[in-house]
């Protein structure tokens, strides 16, 4: 163990297992550790690195927004926010964005936006129906929303209104939904439970349910 990996013991904490490799630089789908170990990657950052390490038109990106403006809240509009927006709008179904910082910041966003229209909507229906081997993010709720005990029983007493449901299974949905009913949130690819892949028609029935 490196004097790099006894420091992160001594003064993290304890979140997540590491592998006991310390990486040093990237170029990229490969990276090398401190002590010249080439590996390819095939983590990618838990899925968010797709253009790989240090791509020259990322880096330069940065490093101009950077010399140019650091951070602004978003109480203030800013240009490369915008042109972003527009650039997703134009080339996706959407009509609207949401600007986030972690999948499970987004996946509140999503039900808060859910329990929102329940409200107004379906009579206040709140429940979120989610699946088995599921996984939605760390937030005490996206911990009720994930369908994986292990990472649900340290935190007990969870938020209510997740309903965890077979993957891949249309009639588990339907038979969970009820009048309090507002959403189904699932993964099209389940990749934290194993990498389990649905039926050709499960998300197209899911959709039409």
């Amino acid at each position: 163990m490196s004097n790099w990996q006894e420091l992160e013991h001594k003064y993290f904490m304890n979140t997540v297992e590491r592998v006991p490799v310390t990486l040093v630089r990237g170029q990229g789908a490969r990276v090398w550790d401190e002590d010249g170990r080439e590996y390819l990657d095939f983590v990618g950052g838990w899925a968010v690195n797709s253009l790989g390490h240090c791509h020259p038109v990322v880096v330069d990106a940065l490093a101009e927004q950077a010399h140019t403006l650091i951070q602004a809240s978003n109480q203030f509009y800013t240009i490369p926010q915008v042109r972003l927006a527009e650039l997703l709008i134009q080339n996706s179904c959407l009509d609207k964005v949401f600007f986030c910082n972690s999948g499970a910041e987004a996946n509140e966003g999503a039900v808060k936006l859910a329990r929102r229209y329940g409200k107004l909507h379906l009579n206040g229906a709140y429940e979120v129906i989610t699946t088995m081997d599921s996984f939605h993010g760390r937030t005490l709720a996206m911990v009720a929303a994930t369908g994986q005990p292990k990472f649900q029983q340290p935190y007990a007493p969870l938020p209510v209104g997740f309903i965890n449901v077979a993957y891949n299974n249309i009639e588990a949905i339907k038979a969970a939904t009820t009048s309090q009913t507002c959403a189904v949130m699932l993964e099209p690819m389940q990749g934290e439970g194993g990498v389990n892949l649905p039926d050709d028609n499960y998300l197209t029935a899911v959709r039409a349910w």
